[in-house]
C-alpha cells in the first residue's frame, strides 16, 4: 500500500466520522428540541394542577358555605313550622274554652232541659274539634309540602 492508497482510506474514514457526527448533532439537537417542548408541557401542566386545585378548594369552600346557609334556613323552617303549629294548638285551645264557656252557658240556661240534649251538643263539639285537627292535619301537610319544595329547589 502506497502512501496515497493510505491517504485517500484515512480521508474516507474521515469524511464517514465527521458525516457520522454531524447525524449524531442532528439527532442531539432534536432530542434538546423535544426535552425542551416536554419540559414546556410540564411546567404548563402544573399550572393548570395548580389551577384545578385552587379551583376544588373554591368549591369546597363553598360546599361548605352552602351547607351553612341551607342549615340555618332549615333551622328557620323547623322554627317558623313549630311557631305555626304552636300557633294552631293556641288557636284551638282558645277554640276549646270558648266552646267549654259557651257550653257552661247554654247549660247553665238549659238546666231545665233533659239529658240527651246535652250529650247531643257534646257530641257536636266533638265532632267540630275532629274537624279542626283534620284542618290542621291537613294545613300542616300543605306546610311539610312547601318545605319539601323548598329543600329540592336548595338541592338545584
Amino acid at each position: 500500500m502506497t502512501n496515497a492508497e493510505t491517504i485517500s482510506k484515512l480521508n474516507e474514514a474521515l469524511s464517514t466520522l465527521i458525516k457520522a457526527y454531524e447525524e449524531l448533532q442532528e439527532e442531539n439537537t432534536g432530542l434538546k428540541n423535544r426535552i425542551n417542548e416536554l419540559e414546556d408541557e410540564v411546567l404548563e401542566l402544573e399550572a393548570t394542577k395548580e389551577d384545578l386545585e385552587k379551583n376544588v378548594d373554591e368549591l369546597k369552600n363553598h360546599t361548605q358555605e352552602d351547607r351553612s346557609n341551607i342549615s340555618s334556613m332549615l333551622g328557620k323552617i323547623e322554627s317558623i313550622l313549630n311557631r305555626k303549629v304552636g300557633d294552631n294548638n293556641n288557636a284551638i285551645a282558645k277554640n276549646e274554652s270558648l266552646t267549654i264557656k259557651e257550653e257552661e252557658k247554654k247549660d247553665d240556661d238549659k238546666k231545665e232541659e233533659p239529658n240527651i240534649l246535652n250529650s247531643n251538643s257534646f257530641e257536636n263539639v266533638l265532632q267540630q274539634k275532629e274537624e279542626e285537627k283534620k284542618e290542621d292535619s291537613s294545613s300542616n301537610k300543605i306546610d311539610l309540602n312547601r318545605m319539601a319544595s323548598l329543600l329540592n329547589g336548595f338541592n338545584h
